[in-house]
């Protein structure tokens, strides 16, 4: 479904984020990419959702292609519209707006008949949110702005999900909603998901597969079970 080969990027034309970075996600499957801050994590995701131009990032070799199309050249609204959405880390809600219109901005591509049915499904996945539907999301606790987030990108019905960091700054018992909520939809939707994750074992007790990245290469790839075992990762990871 994605195809990652040999991606680099380049901020400011001086330093290289990413260097030959090269990774497969099939359709139906969740994939994590792990590492430690500064190893390029956010920097793949921003290259495959382009989205890299507010920072003054820039592809600069390798190529990115979804279902045998190539994304290099995409505008990021083109993307969107491939079935590429990306949950970004920290959540980037519009803190003035509530719950509900925070879900659809999401679903703005979308057909105003779709967009009840696109909600109720939301509200169904994380029911926290329900309740607060007409509250300003920016009083919202981050757990719950992490649910409406994933429910706003899940409003325009992506194929690919890209999640950044779902897990940071939240409590144990959210977490364990929230990555809850994306295994069901792998086992019951067929979304396909490309997860950075700075918590392995966390990623790697709900992926099929991962892959390591530091400073901006990718050093170990395989699956879960194989990761969890290696001792470079039982050390520096977990």
């Amino acid at each position: 479904m994605l195809s990652v080969t040999n991606l680099q990027v380049t901020y400011d034309r001086a330093v290289e984020a990413v260097r030959d970075v090269s990774l497969e996600v099939g359709a139906g499957r969740i994939v994590a990419l792990l590492g430690g801050n500064g190893a390029g994590k956010s920097t793949v995701l921003k290259a495959i959702s382009g989205v890299l131009y507010p920072e003054e990032g820039e592809v600069t070799g390798g190529s990115i292609r979804y279902a045998d199309a190539a994304l290099d050249r995409c505008a990021p609204h083109e993307i969107v519209q491939r079935g590429i959405v990306q949950v970004p880390e920290g959540r980037r809600l519009f803190d003035t707006l509530t719950v509900e219109e925070n879900l659809r901005m999401g679903g703005y591509l979308r057909p105003a008949a779709q967009e009840a049915d696109a909600m109720a499904r939301v509200f169904e996945l994380f029911p926290a949110i329900r309740e607060h539907r007409h509250r300003t999301a920016g009083y919202l606790s981050g757990g719950q702005q992490q649910m409406v987030a994933i429910g706003r990108a899940l409003m325009g019905e992506p194929k690919l999900l890209l999640l950044d960091e779902p897990s940071l700054g939240l409590a144990p018992l959210i977490i364990e909603e929230i990555f809850g909520a994306i295994r069901r939809l792998r086992d019951e939707r067929g979304l396909t998901v490309l997860l950075v994750e700075q918590n392995a074992k966390l990623a790697l007790s709900l992926a099929d597969y991962g892959y390591i990245l530091e400073s901006g290469r990718i050093v170990l790839d395989g699956r879960p079970e194989r990761l969890l075992a290696n001792d470079d990762v039982q050390e520096f990871y977990l």
